[in-house]
């Protein structure tokens, strides 16, 4: 059974992803801000992350970053999420290597849709341009 951390600071949206998440069958461990995600990930060495780009004690981009230099999270794949409109995030996603952005609110079966690919071999949402693709016009 493959394992995501989900990382939001919004309590509503860790409990309904989250039981969507698990009701697709994955194992879900739960951050609520930059350290504890970091934390978890240390922890529980999840398959996937989902991290939110705006949480408490710095920021997603941030806790990516951490993870990138940490031996054995390194190759995590990340899908970021925001209700930020704002087109700079998706780049700068693009940019850190992110398996996917899907701006909130997003649809769970795109989001499992988009963590399959993710966990695919060989699969990167920038080269595919799938899913994701469609629904926010990439």
């Amino acid at each position: 059974m493959k394992s995501v951390l989900l990382v939001d600071d919004d309590n509503i949206v860790l409990l309904g992803t989250g039981v969507r998440l698990k009701s697709m069958g994955y194992t879900v461990f739960t951050a609520k801000d930059a350290v504890s995600a970091v934390s978890a990930v240390v922890k529980n060495q999840p398959d996937i992350i989902v991290l939110d780009v705006s949480i408490p004690a710095g920021d997603g981009f941030l806790v990516a970053e951490r993870l990138q230099k940490l031996v054995g999270s390194a190759a995590t794949p990340i899908i970021f999420i925001t209700a930020s409109a704002n087109p700079n995030l998706r780049e700068r996603a693009m940019k850190m290597g992110a398996s996917g952005f899907l701006q909130k609110p997003f649809d769970a079966t795109l989001l499992a849709d988009t963590i399959e690919s993710a966990l695919s071999p060989g699969d990167n949402w920038m080269q595919s341009r799938g899913p994701l693709a469609q629904a926010s016009g990439l």
